[in-house]
């Protein structure tokens, strides 16, 4: 056969297997067409909780840009679309924006979100679902649905921006031009535009070389990153502590890592840095995927890890010094709002005494949702006439609190809390109702007193302010508030306390010689899972007349699934359903030395 015949038959040979691939690949679903009903779709919000478009309420119009981190022309066109959001706000249209990196972690989405100030909804699409609905293929695209979801527009913002450079105007503006049509009633005139901007790429799961098993890989990360909360006796739902567990909760375990829900984690990395940062690598978060939905192999028994060692007992702090129980079991109705209780506790502090740790251990963290403890002088406060509840909310007072998430009051060596002389503890506890008749605490408050000598005291301001008032459906109102360091001072770490209307808080040093610092920034917060955020030992240093600025958001719309009235006017209060506004900030004095030898069996402070 000749070289010409050949290649004519190698050719052939090669069409055919092409057509043949062609029949057998899978048709794709046809890309919803202009005119369509759009079909439902999930995505996660900066809660990470699932939403439809109907949690949006009824609007007559409704612009969905997809967005990622990284890409060039989403950076640019998001100050255009917080304009057009402005503008097209009070005519009914609602905006949102849904981000579809694969790598990009919803913290970081939520901080994109704040960095340009984005006043409107934010949300990701994990698992492709608005993309494949809504037939979009690049970032920044933009798709326009009428009030009963009909696709009216998909395409650019307008053609000002490219990826190879960019117009001196806008040129043709296509997402307006499509709006005024919708709410005009109109077919959109030009329906469909090219798109310029990063093309969407869909995430996978990684398949590993070798076999992932439980005991070789999977029980090392969880006693790595799950256990420490994931066994008997704590918050978590449920325990982590053997394959049993691990695999009869292998889907939810890996949903939330992919997710990058847990371990909790709720600031921003582009800001400060943290010693109480946990986060799993990226290669983890891969082998927990790949052994979730493969055979979910127990493997072999001789290659788990040993089992971690926990103290025996219930305290973080350890076993305390002391403890304090409240005088009387606190019982709650099985419904309704509990009016803030304010309960002092058996022990009158006869002299001042020094702590190294101090914990509150409700007895049903069921009802305990929260509970702040101070330090009031009983005999003052009488002869004031305001003993109990004014004084337990006096800055000066406040120890510590307990909150969901958050950790007890542990202190490092040479440093330390003062109670001071005459005081008493109280409580002010909020108790949750459970639906459940015959529900009751008895809170216990342990202490452990300093060791060794002391030479710094620990101390804290709170920057705070009652005076705001958040308007009805209000979904990003800002709230700012400032204090000064009286002092050279080195940081130890910051708390933010809001309700369920905070959105977020970003914390900034203003220094002396004129920067500013952002040093924590929380763009999503929340209020059932509240961290601490510390600083390594003497990472931060702030010199005397630095401010510190808090600025928080809170979301009073209806879009806010925790929300109690989105039509009402919200101001400060001790109720869930009022407001707070709260950035803890914990410090000491740089020129402070006390060189105290406290007895340990005590607290107190010898030759004084």
């Amino acid at each position: 056969m000749g070289g010409r015949y050949l290649l004519a038959a190698i050719g052939t040979t090669l069409l055919l297997a092409a057509s043949a691939s062609a029949v057998e690949r899978k048709p794709e679903t046809p890309k919803v067409s202009i005119g369509d009903k759009v079909g439902s779709f999930t995505f996660k919000d900066i809660r990470f909780l699932p939403r439809t478009l109907s949690d949006l309420g009824e609007k007559k119009a409704y612009v969905i840009v997809f967005t990622t981190l990284d890409c060039p022309l989403v950076q640019r066109y998001l100050p255009r679309v917080k304009e057009l959001e402005a503008k097209y706000r009070d005519q009914d249209v609602q905006f949102v924006a849904l981000n579809v990196g694969p790598k990009d972690k919803l913290i970081e989405v939520a901080q994109q979100g704040l960095d340009y100030d984005l006043p409107f909804h934010i949300g990701k699409d994990f698992d492709g679902e608005a993309v494949r609905a809504l037939g979009v293929e690049r970032t920044p695209e933009v798709v326009v649905l009428d009030g009963a979801g009909v696709l009216k527009y998909r395409g650019r913002i307008d053609s000002q921006f490219r990826l190879g450079g960019e117009n001196a105007n806008a040129g043709r503006q296509d997402l307006e031009a499509a709006l005024e049509d919708v709410l005009a009633g109109r077919d959109v005139k030009i329906a469909e535009t090219p798109v310029d901007g990063c093309r969407i790429t869909p995430g996978k799961i990684k398949t590993p070389v070798e076999q992932v098993t439980y005991s070789e890989h999977i029980a090392p990360l969880m006693q790595q990153y799950c256990q420490e909360c994931h066994r008997p006796g704590t918050t978590a739902p449920f325990s982590l502590l053997d394959y049993d567990d691990a695999d009869g909760n292998a889907e939810m375990i890996a949903e939330v890592v992919r997710e990058q829900r847990m371990p909790p984690l709720y600031a921003s990395e582009q800001h400060g840095h943290f010693s109480n940062r946990v986060e799993m690598k990226p290669e983890e978060i891969e082998l927990i995927l790949a052994w979730a939905s493969g055979s979910r192999e127990k493997g072999d028994a001789a290659k788990l890890p040993p089992p971690r060692e926990f103290a025996q007992t219930e305290w973080q702090i350890g076993e305390p010094d002391v403890v304090y129980t409240i005088p009387k079991k606190v019982k709650v109705p099985a419904t309704g709002i509990v009016a803030y209780k304010y309960i002092f506790l058996p022990h009158v502090f006869e002299h001042d005494t020094w702590v190294q740790g101090i914990e509150i251990l409700p007895g049903n963290p069921r009802i305990v949702h929260h509970a702040n403890l101070a330090a009031v002088n009983l005999r003052a406060s009488m002869n004031k006439g305001k003993a109990g509840a004014g004084d337990t909310d006096n800055e000066a007072a406040f120890i510590t609190g307990y909150v969901p998430g958050g950790v007890p009051m542990v202190l490092d060596p040479g440093t330390a809390f003062k109670i001071p002389k005459g005081s008493v503890l109280v409580l002010q506890s909020h108790y949750v109702t459970t639906g459940k008749e015959g529900e009751e605490d008895e809170t216990r408050v342990g202490l452990v007193y300093a060791k060794g000598t002391i030479q710094k005291e620990v101390k804290h301001f709170r920057v705070t302010t009652g005076n705001f008032a958040i308007p009805p459906g209000d979904a990003h109102h800002r709230v700012v508030a400032q204090r000064t360091l009286d002092c050279d001072a080195t940081g130890l770490g910051m708390f933010v306390h809001m309700h369920v209307r905070g959105k977020d808080m970003t914390f900034l040093a203003h220094y002396p010689d004129g920067r500013t610092e952002n040093i924590l920034s929380v763009p999503n917060y929340n209020f059932d899972w509240q961290l601490a955020y510390r600083w390594p030992t003497d990472y931060a240093r702030f010199p005397k007349g630095t401010k510190i600025e808090c600025i928080a958001h809170y979301d009073n719309s209806a879009f806010n699934p925790y929300n109690p009235d989105p039509a009402a006017t919200v101001r400060e209060g001790q109720q869930t359903h009022e407001e707070m506004m709260y950035g803890f900030f914990f410090y000491m004095d740089d020129a402070e030395y006390l060189n105290l030898e406290v007895d340990p069996k005590t607290g107190e402070a010898q030759g004084r």
